[in-house]
């Protein structure tokens, strides 16, 4: 199960886990679509792909909660 983290790492912006605005890399390193656009669609932690993260039904995440641990702001926004 993905850890569904809360905010980019790159311009600390909140993603809604059952949004679709949220990217990722096989590690989970977590950007805005906005940001991993700028990234050029690589990560810059691991040079993996980033792809949209698959969004958590609403109805799940009461169950299944996000990641309520926000994600290190490591990279300075493009």
């Amino acid at each position: 199960m993905l850890i569904m983290k809360p905010n980019c790492e790159c311009c600390d912006r909140d993603l809604d886990p059952s949004g679709d605005d949220g990217r990722i890399c096989s590690f989970e390193c977590t950007w805005c679509a906005e940001c991993a656009e700028h990234l050029g669609g690589a990560c810059p932690n691991c040079g993996g792909s980033l792809v949209q993260r698959p969004p958590r039904d609403a109805a799940l995440l009461d169950a299944f909660p996000a990641s309520a641990e926000r994600a290190p702001t490591s990279h300075a926004c493009p």
